[in-house]
């Protein structure tokens, strides 16, 4: 997995911004999993620091929600660019899909509370939309560039197809796993060899 640095709010100390980070790292571990509790005591307690630090940095679940959502879909546009830096296209768009399971396996964990911030409007749905795609076009367009990726394939074609295959493999009793799946889909993006 990708470690990537998470931005801290300006003027904000070392030690704050340390608990800050752990905080958001527990969080997003533990909504992501299926079977972790996620209330804030919990999550306080699993980052090693007290409920009153998790409510000087988030003063409601909303409120963490929010910075998790908005941390990985920093992560995920970054994460576009960090692997460009060291991967092949190819190679990179299938270590992006990974992260992008990460992200939906971890949203999940939000469904009681994105509603909400959606409604609101403190998490604009399309904006989110935009900056994904504009990261998958990234790789693509790298992959176009080198001949590692099918030109004809649009990024709002592969987050369609993201979104089918970790929806059905997150299904109880699925056979298949997401592995398998995005092996596949990276193996249709790649250009076609003609005899």
């Amino acid at each position: 997995m990708i470690r990537l640095t998470s931005s801290k709010p300006p003027g904000t100390r070392a030690d704050a911004a340390r608990n800050r980070d752990q905080l958001l790292q527990v969080a997003t571990r533990m909504l992501a999993s299926p079977d972790a509790e996620t209330s804030l005591r919990a999550i306080a307690r699993e980052a090693g620091v007290g409920i009153g630090t998790l409510y000087r940095h988030f003063p409601t679940r909303e409120s963490l929600v929010e910075a998790v959502y908005r941390d990985q879909v920093v992560r995920l546009t970054n994460g576009a660019h960090d692997l460009l830096a060291s991967q092949a296209p190819a190679v990179a768009m299938r270590r992006w899909m990974d992260l992008f399971g990460d992200w939906v396996a971890t949203k999940n964990g939000m469904l009681d509370t994105l509603p909400t911030l959606i409604e609101s409007g403190t998490v604009r749905h399309a904006q989110t939309r935009d900056t994904l795609l504009n990261a998958i076009s990234t790789i693509l367009d790298a992959g176009r560039t080198a001949g590692d990726l099918r030109p004809d394939v649009t990024a709002e074609e592969i987050a369609a197809s993201l979104i089918g295959i970790f929806t059905v493999t997150h299904q109880p009793g699925h056979a298949v796993t997401a592995d398998r799946l995005l092996d596949i889909l990276l193996d249709g993006l790649r250009p076609q060899k003609h005899p």
